[in-house]
């Protein structure tokens, strides 16, 4: 006989209360208290329509419009943001593995790389692990003259994917640093993932003759996935905002290039809300989507 499923429960919308809006207009005053402390305490010369020049300006050649210094440093930081995830997942990925292995040598490393990273400042983190790639790996690997060794269509794809060649050592840098201390996190969110699921899994696939290996990789990863995909998504949006760490090591992204406009035009103000604005409309959508997600997986696991 064949079951009939019925639609998922539609979300109760919620509706605006009196406290919704007494917080929103309590938001809205201290803005404008600030706004008017700066303007009539400070005497400060707000100047938005100089600073919306680094966002875009037309070219007087061709008259086109082109991103100006403020979108290039988004799209830096969105650059940074998708390969730090992947590096950082399999960092995680690898190292958390090894945190709920029974190899001993395995189990200390990956947790002294755990401990090393969350109880080191990032500053201090990013200058020294910088200083000795810089100095180091990416000479090892021959790639601090990259554009006599590759081709320009290969120089062409690259920048496309990691922006200008000339700054591409700057970038891997960064990007290596930033993956190697988001991966620590990732790592602690893949074992909590993992160690979530019962005793009784593992005993009953060892029990039916499954190796290790395949208990993971067919009982408990899948079973994991849906407790470590809403952290990771989160730690992806952390990863934006985090991105903003690797401009003191002169990667171009938006932090480096708005304090470039701010000390070039001496419109702070502007310039850091700009960048704040900027930092949430690619943070917020993100967490809308993931969000989405997660809800839609709830109700698939329900039915």
């Amino acid at each position: 006989m064949n079951e009939t499923r019925l639609p998922p429960p539609a979300e109760k919308v919620r509706r605006v209360t009196n406290l919704d809006i007494a917080i929103i207009a309590s938001v809205i005053a201290i803005l404008v208290f600030i706004y008017y402390r700066v303007e009539h305490v400070l005497v400060y010369n707000w100047n938005w329509g100089l600073i919306f020049e680094y966002v875009i300006r037309i070219d007087e050649a061709t008259g086109d419009i082109l991103p100006n210094l403020f979108l290039k440093g988004v799209a830096m930081t969105l650059r940074l943001a998708f390969w730090g995830t992947l590096i950082a997942a399999v960092i995680g990925i690898v190292m958390g593995l090894c945190r709920v292995s029974n190899n001993l040598f395995l189990k200390i490393g990956s947790r002294l790389y755990v401990e090393l990273i969350r109880n080191i400042p990032p500053v201090v983190f990013i200058f020294v692990f910088y200083f000795f790639i810089s100095s180091q790996i990416i000479p090892l690997l021959g790639l601090d003259n990259i554009e006599k060794t590759f081709s320009p269509t290969t120089l062409a794809v690259m920048r496309v994917l990691f922006g200008p060649t000339e700054l591409f050592t700057n970038f891997l840098a960064g990007l290596i640093c930033l993956a190697v201390f988001e991966g620590a996190y990732i790592t602690e969110i893949v074992r909590a993932g993992i160690q979530a699921i019962g005793k009784g899994q593992w005993e009953a696939a060892r029990a039916i003759g499954l190796s290790r290996y395949h208990v993971l990789r067919d009982v408990i990863m899948p079973q994991a996935l849906k407790t470590i995909l809403p952290p990771l998504a989160g730690q992806f949006i952390t990863l934006v905002k985090d991105s903003s760490i690797v401009s003191l090591i002169s990667v171009q992204e938006l932090t480096f290039l708005t304090q470039d406009v701010s000390n070039t035009t001496t419109h702070f103000f502007e310039a850091w809300i700009v960048t704040a604005a900027l930092y949430f409309m690619m943070c917020f959508p993100l967490a809308v989507l993931f969000q989405r997600f997660e809800r839609s997986g709830m109700g698939m696991q329900k039915h």
